[in-house]
């Protein structure tokens, strides 16, 4: 599977194509777009399709600073005394 097949100099490795996940193509995983499913899918349609969300999407997203509220000292009740 090292020797290179196609047209080039270097040409095309076989160790090189992966087949998506989804739909079963065939694709050279080096000139994916993104980096996040150069191993699983052939782009970013059939990884939304299969996992409802993208892994860039996911990365970017940023979550709301969560507000903790500490209550008042006058609405806390004192523990009942044994």
């Amino acid at each position: 599977m090292e020797t290179p097949i196609g047209p080039g100099a270097v040409g095309m490795q076989l160790s090189n194509i992966r087949v998506c996940a989804r739909c079963g193509l065939r694709y050279d995983w080096r000139k994916s777009p993104s980096s996040a499913l150069k191993m699983t899918y052939c782009s970013s349609l059939c990884e939304r399709a299969d996992l409802g969300f993208t892994v860039e999407a996911l990365l970017k997203l940023e979550r709301p600073a969560q507000v903790i509220t500490v209550p008042d000292a006058a609405e806390v009740e004192p523990a009942p005394s044994v």
